[in-house]
């Protein structure tokens, strides 16, 4: 049985198309231990300077030993997960702000990156990645969502990755519907591999 964590980002809910082809993914994986963290259902605080002071490790008061109690449990979650599942919905262009603060709260020096001489190296090797996307619009894959997805992903570690796209669902509900169907058939295939 492996361990998965799922990430929704999505502000829309049970209507988010991001999140519809999380809960695929999750009815696919049954039989393996499973956390979905609903990041904006759930908002973590926002990333502050009190925040960052946390994360490095060096809490000077409450608030930031609480800060930190949650980075640890978010990094724990994430550590212990062999498969991650990220909901990514594209927001003007870039990732939701939930998502971002996630990573801001998981990136941490000597904890899931360390730097070396030759750059920053992540520490979360050996996981795979499946990030769920969905576009109003019709994007290549130099768009921002997956730039970034791939970026922050490597950064601590992850380099398998594979992208789910759901594009068109801007242009009215037979575009989603196919989006839907060709997302989730690129699912099963994925899913037959793990």
């Amino acid at each position: 049985m492996s361990n998965v964590l799922v990430l929704k980002s999505s502000i829309s809910g049970n209507n988010a198309q991001t999140n519809q082809l999380a809960n695929y993914v999750i009815e696919k994986l049954q039989g393996s231990n499973i956390i979905v963290r609903d990041l904006a259902q759930q908002p973590l605080p926002y990333f502050d300077a009190t925040a960052a002071t946390a994360v490095r490790g060096e809490p000077k008061n409450n608030e930031e030993k609480q800060l930190l109690v949650l980075s640890d449990e978010l990094v724990s979650e994430l550590k212990n997960a062999e498969t991650l599942v990220i909901g990514a919905p594209m927001y003007n262009l870039g990732i939701p702000t939930q998502l971002k603060t996630y990573f801001d709260f998981i990136a941490r020096p000597r904890v899931t990156f360390q730097y070396t001489a030759n750059g920053p190296e992540g520490l979360l090797k050996g996981k795979k990645a499946i990030v769920l996307c969905a576009f109003g619009g019709l994007y290549d894959e130099e768009n921002l969502v997956t730039q970034y997805m791939k970026s922050v992903l490597g950064f601590i570690g992850i380099t398998d990755v594979q992208f789910v796209y759901a594009q068109g669902i801007g242009f009215g509900p037979e575009a989603i519907e196919k989006a839907q169907a060709s997302a989730k058939n690129k699912i099963n295939e994925i899913v037959a591999a793990l």
